[in-house]
């Protein structure tokens, strides 16, 4: 089997996971699974946010492109880095167990520990506008690039924190970077900490070998924080933060400037996603202007 990955250090870390993964559930030799990276578009322009150079297709188009040519069998991804609409032709085979959801702050213990009116760096809306919304004090300053790229960002004075996602410094053998954010006062982004493995939906050899080791607990959370973004139209300029823990989504929803937010829960129930629907319907209906036109455009 042939997996494609990006070529960065957590990405190879994540098809390293996938192998593993798959040589133990079928017996095979490392050989037999052969990893082929590409370097994406999205980790070749990194000086302007995302959704101001084409959204998250910059992960996702070059691995797109080859298993439509047949030249790999699978793609790995950070679920948290695919669009939440995809090709027709192609599904999530497997989901792998998921890992820590949380963010970790990297400069600071924790949020109130921040120092007043800090430089904290990121590209994410939802970080950036959680922050504004928790510590209006502070000013966001862009920062793009793989795990090593922003901590040498930090380290050079560009900002005072920044934000990684645990599940990320914990593949890479570098938990001890960062502090993790507790739930209670911060919300992670949907599928932080999943990684998939996609394939053609034609493509029944490769669909059968990688159900092997497909974990179906993750599967049904993942589905379920999709979903939620389907429905609110969220794209990569949506501040949208969403956990799902013990059978509830939590989600909350921010104006850029972080001085709006909105935030319910819905009980989950299996594949059933009408409580997620009505959640995302609700958190619409009482959002402002300001929030509502970040979202229901096309994901």
């Amino acid at each position: 089997m042939r997996l494609g990955t990006r070529n960065s250090p957590l990405a190879m870390a994540q098809a390293v996971e996938t192998r593993e993964r798959l040589c133990a559930a079928h017996g095979w030799s490392e050989e037999q699974v052969e990893l082929v990276p590409v370097t994406a578009s999205g980790d070749k322009v990194l000086d302007r946010p995302l959704s101001e150079i084409g959204g998250k297709a910059l992960w996702t188009k070059e691995l797109d492109v080859w298993l439509a040519e047949g030249k790999i069998d699978a793609s790995v991804h950070s679920a948290k880095d695919v669009e939440t609409i995809r090709p027709g032709e192609l599904h999530f085979a497997a989901c792998l167990p998921r890992a820590d959801r949380r963010d970790a702050l990297v400069g600071a213990a924790s949020i109130a520990e921040i120092p007043e009116g800090a430089v904290v760096g990121t590209s994410a809306p939802r970080r950036a506008s959680q922050l504004l919304n928790l510590r209006p004090d502070c000013t966001v300053v862009t920062f793009r690039g793989n795990v090593a790229t922003r901590l040498g960002k930090l380290d050079a004075g560009e900002a005072d924190v920044t934000f990684l996602a645990a599940a990320g410094l914990e593949r890479l053998g570098q938990s001890d970077v960062g502090n993790p954010l507790e739930s209670e006062e911060w919300i992670p982004a949907a599928a932080q900490g999943v990684i998939v493995i996609e394939c053609r939906v034609d493509d029944e050899a490769a669909t059968e070998a990688l159900a092997a080791i497909d974990h179906a607990a993750t599967r049904a959370e993942l589905e379920a924080e999709r979903t939620l973004l389907a429905e609110l139209g969220g794209t990569c300029h949506s501040p949208v933060a969403v956990l799902c823990e013990g059978g509830t989504m939590r989600a909350a929803l921010f104006s850029a400037d972080g001085s709006e937010r909105v935030e319910g829960t819905a009980s989950l129930s299996g594949g059933d996603h009408a409580s997620v629907k009505a959640l995302a319907a609700d958190l619409l209906d009482r959002a402002s202007p300001a929030i509502t036109k970040l979202f229901q455009q096309s994901a």
